[in-house]
């Protein structure tokens, strides 16, 4: 990563990441000019919600249709329906996090964690769930179930801290970066760290969502970069990060290329969103 005072705005000038803002922000404007937002639009956000949630799910290895997620009311049977209730409840809590993120995203990511696993977020330091410690970073020696990074090196713990902190510092510090740039890095930097024994994920897709409301992107929440990055399917969001843990100009770019489409996608599927309430469809 850039060295100087402002490293996140240094990406921002790297070949190509301008074009991917410029694209981002026309394809948000678009669906937040789309009359139904005029006076309809706690529906489209509750409903880019359930379909960001669905989507990451699918990224964490449960791939249900929108319909069945929708239907459901135990997401306690199986593996399966546990990852889909930890993606509904990550997701639902981001709304409630804005304003700690910029002063203590640490204590932010570990209420991610916590709510992912279940617990009560007013125990975060002492929580356990089953034999998973929950609420904080893993310790030295302690695994982590990720699937879809099997092939990724996984980072030692105290290494993992240390970078959390820089990460930390440079959220708690600002930037003048772009939020989708700013996005981006927070998202990769989380799923390079793995902090978590599990549920990385989901809590790495939550917290771009986060500064993607924070930084002013999407405010409304309404354009859910979970279904984009589903959609692009996990091969490529796995190669896109490949890009991210290389810490090439190239392979950065790549990564916030990536996420950038992440966006698009999922600003094209609240539009479509948009009309079908237009038409009394949804």
């Amino acid at each position: 990563m850039p060295t100087t005072a402002d490293p996140l705005a240094a990406l921002g000038a790297l070949p190509g990441v301008a074009d991917s803002v410029e694209s981002v922000r026309g394809a948000v404007d678009r669906v937040y000019g789309h009359r139904v937002m005029r006076r309809r639009s706690s529906e489209v956000t509750a409903e880019a919600t359930l379909r960001g949630a669905r989507a990451s799910a699918a990224l964490g290895g449960a791939d249900w249709p929108l319909e069945e997620v929708r239907r459901r009311s135990d997401f306690g049977a199986d593996a399966e329906a546990r990852t889909v209730g930890a993606a509904l409840r990550v997701t639902a809590e981001v709304g409630q996090l804005l304003d700690v993120w910029r002063q203590s995203p640490l204590r932010v990511l570990a209420r991610l964690h916590l709510v992912a696993a279940g617990g009560d977020v007013r125990n975060a330091n002492s929580v356990r769930s089953g034999d998973e410690p929950v609420g904080r970073p893993r310790l030295p020696g302690e695994p982590v179930t990720e699937p879809l990074l099997d092939g990724f090196p996984l980072l030692d713990a105290t290494e993992v801290s240390a970078r959390l902190d820089g990460l930390a510092q440079l959220v708690v510090a600002g930037t003048s970066a772009p939020a989708l740039v700013s996005a981006a890095v927070v998202h990769g930097e989380l799923m390079a760290l793995r902090p978590f024994g599990m549920h990385n994920g989901l809590v790495a897709r939550a917290a771009e969502r986060i500064v993607l409301i924070g930084g002013g992107l999407d405010p409304k929440s309404i354009c859910p970069a979970e279904v984009g990055h589903a959609e692009q399917g996990g091969e490529a969001y796995v190669r896109a990060l490949e890009g991210y843990v290389s810490g090439t100009p190239e392979g950065m770019a790549e990564w916030i290329a990536h996420c950038g489409r992440a966006v698009e996608l999922g600003a094209r599927e609240s539009t479509a969103v948009c009309e079908a309430l237009q038409r009394g469809a949804a």
